[in-house]
């Protein structure tokens, strides 16, 4: 699962040097961190909207463009995916609460 995640954390690493006139990934990077944040945002609704009323594929299809999304972001401030699932490594067979507990005492 994670192979096409560093698959495309590469694509977009290398869409940082892109024309933004011809990449669309190049144009967010160049619009910056407000551009990024409110297409994910977006995305995020779609999400939300396509869970409520749409087909399973549709379903997917919105968090297919979320998670891509997400990843442009993480890209654009200098976040390796590995982060993340290092994160979520961590985190497997935490119980939530327990989770969210220790983010308080400890933050």
């Amino acid at each position: 699962m994670s192979d096409v995640l560093t698959k495309l954390e590469e694509v977009l690493i290398s869409r940082k040097t892109a024309d933004p006139d011809t990449s669309y990934v190049a144009s967010l990077y160049q619009a910056g961190d407000a551009k990024i944040l409110k297409k994910l945002g977006e995305e995020a609704i779609e999400v939300i909207i396509a869970s409520q009323s749409e087909t399973r594929e549709q379903v997917v299809y919105e968090m297919a463009d979320l998670w891509f999304h997400a990843l442009v972001l993480l890209v654009h401030r200098g976040i390796p995916v590995s982060e993340v699932t290092d994160e979520l490594t961590r985190r497997f067979g935490v119980s939530g609460i327990e989770e969210k507990a220790s983010r308080a005492t400890n933050g």
